[in-house]
């Protein structure tokens, strides 16, 4: 079952939570602004959704509210940060920003952080580097939750992958994991009692299954491209642990619980180049290229990434956010408990 909340009634329960639990009031509002907004793009599985996840993190002490993420060392345009265990999202939105400012200076700016936590949506922080006129390539490890490709064990994290190209007429946002569904949609399946559309995953039996309960349970996600998907995860986690000197996917399946894992922010400037008509005309034509095709399905047609995102956000403004009763009753339990 699910109802409709407007954005402003979120942001306002979401502030007074955060609040609640001991975030500062400028921190609060940060927080309540990303979760509402990332329900606005219609991410509901890493919006509103992960609210009890994150409550739950803060209970557990895996989260610092007190501390935000810190430059250790700087080698030109690249910079490795601490994130002290701090909140994911107020370490993300720094890191951010900081590798926006560096591009801005030099072309190209790098951070790697490490000692993080869950960023919620990652998609969040590419729109950020495109609403700033710049491309974005940002990355996570994760936990591991998928099994090398001709494994039966988990080894391999999801690990989520953002590229952000800016664009007038709607900015093109890539946010995939490295699994066949992210284990936030999973369990928005689940909540809502639904089977995966493809399979996603194995079963306790080993078999392939679209019953998002069961993946959740053996932690063993289905790779995208299938042995493809397994090497990208892989050497995107190598990346990560490497630049940022962080924690792995080995590591962080050493804990019961993800924290510290580490991330990826380079920004490029495109303004670099001094050719902007050129790559917004060559842009264009790519996405013209792409839409000019017979489609699958009657009244379909093909989306750049990011474009269903973006209508999403304006139909939500305009009408609610379907959001699941069940965590919406949990958030208020947990405002008035």
């Amino acid at each position: 079952m699910t109802k409709t909340i407007q954005s402003k009634e979120m942001n306002d329960v979401l502030t007074s939570l955060f609040s609640k639990y001991g975030f500062t009031d400028e921190k609060a509002k940060l927080l309540a602004e990303v979760h509402t907004e990332n329900t606005l793009h219609g991410v509901n599985s890493h919006g509103i959704n992960r609210v009890p996840f994150f409550i739950e993190q803060l209970k557990l002490g895996l989260i610092n509210k007190d501390i935000e993420s810190e430059k250790v060392e700087s080698f030109g345009c690249i910079e490795r940060w601490d994130g002290k265990l701090g909140s994911g999202v107020i370490n993300a939105i720094k890191c951010t920003n900081r590798a926006i400012e560096i591009a801005k200076e030099n072309g190209m700016g790098l951070v790697a952080l490490r000692n993080t936590n869950h960023w919620m949506r990652a998609g969040y922080y590419g729109w950020m580097m495109a609403k700033q006129n710049c491309i974005g390539i940002l990355f996570t490890n994760t936990e591991p939750n998928m099994p090398a490709w001709g494994g039966k064990e988990a080894r391999l994290g999801n690990n989520p992958l953002v590229i952000s190209i800016p664009r007038k007429k709607g900015h093109i946002v890539l946010d995939m994991a490295m699994s066949q569904f992210s284990f936030g949609k999973m369990n928005e399946y689940k909540l809502n009692n639904q089977s995966l559309p493809f399979d996603g995953g194995w079963d306790t039996n080993g078999n392939l299954t679209r019953n998002p309960e069961e993946i959740l349970t053996t932690k063993s996600g289905l790779p995208i491209g299938y042995w493809k998907g397994s090497a990208l995860s892989m050497v995107l986690d190598i990346l990560a642990t490497l630049l940022s000197a962080g924690k792995s996917t080995y590591k962080l399946g050493l804990e019961p619980h993800e924290y510290g894992v580490s991330q990826i922010y380079l920004c490029i400037n495109p303004n670099t180049y001094n050719d902007n008509e050129l790559q917004e005309k060559l842009t264009e034509e790519i996405i013209a290229y792409t839409r000019d095709v017979t489609p699958t399905q009657p009244n379909g047609k093909t989306y750049y990434p990011g474009e269903r995102s973006l209508i999403n956000k304006i139909k939500n403004e305009k009408e609610g956010m379907k959001v699941s009763e069940e965590i919406w009753k949990k958030i208020i339990d947990l405002l008035n408990k």
